[in-house]
């Protein structure tokens, strides 16, 4: 059973995915001349979500949430502000060629901000589970950006490519994370540390 603590802990990660459903919603009802409200809207949740992390209360900025699955730390919050600024960048100048290849959609933006969650949440993984979920809502999110360009078949293959050698190395990732957990009972990434310099 989570707490308020812990819900307070992922506001960041929970305002970047409430926002990311309203411009999901909002997009629907976007005309194509006016795609530049989803372009700009994108880049202000990312700024908004650096702003939630760098305003964090000092004493959310040490300790776990959610029993531990989720790291709370000045490095975490570093790495945060990182992504959150490269990927603002990233929307920035991916426009004018965006619209020079006639790719420039609302899906684009709705996958860049799930791919940014999932790697939010890699970075403060506590838990090789939490790991596991962010990794694959990054990667599901990076195939659809790879095949974004519909009419391509160079594209439709290259996801497809990238699809089949994304399953095998998750495939192979849960097979390590079985045999992980068979040899030490638990998920956390900082037990594991302590079992194998035990060991």
């Amino acid at each position: 059973m989570f707490s308020m603590q812990d819900v307070t802990a992922l506001a960041p990660e929970l305002f970047l995915l409430t926002a990311t459903c309203v411009i999901l919603l909002a997009d629907l009802f976007i005309a194509q001349s006016r795609r530049v409200l989803t372009h700009v809207l994108s880049v202000a949740v990312l700024l908004l979500t650096a702003v939630l992390v760098w305003r964090a209360p000092q004493a959310a900025r040490a300790g776990t949430a959610f029993g531990g699955m989720y790291l709370l730390d000045g490095f975490s919050d570093l790495l945060k502000m990182f992504l959150l600024g490269v990927s603002a960048l990233v929307l920035v100048y991916s426009k004018p060629y965006l619209q020079r290849q006639r790719l420039f959609s609302g899906e684009f933006y709705l996958l860049v901000l799930f791919a940014v969650l999932g790697m939010m949440l890699q970075v403060s993984s506590g838990n090789l589970l939490m790991l596991y979920l962010g990794l694959e809502l990054m990667s599901l999110s990076s195939y659809a950006l790879v095949a974004l360009d519909r009419d391509s078949g160079r594209a439709s293959e290259a996801a497809m490519k990238y699809f089949v050698l994304g399953s095998l190395a998750s495939g192979l990732l849960l097979y390590g994370i079985s045999l992980l957990y068979g040899a030490s009972g638990t998920l956390q990434l900082d037990e594991l540390a302590a079992v194998s310099a035990v060991g």
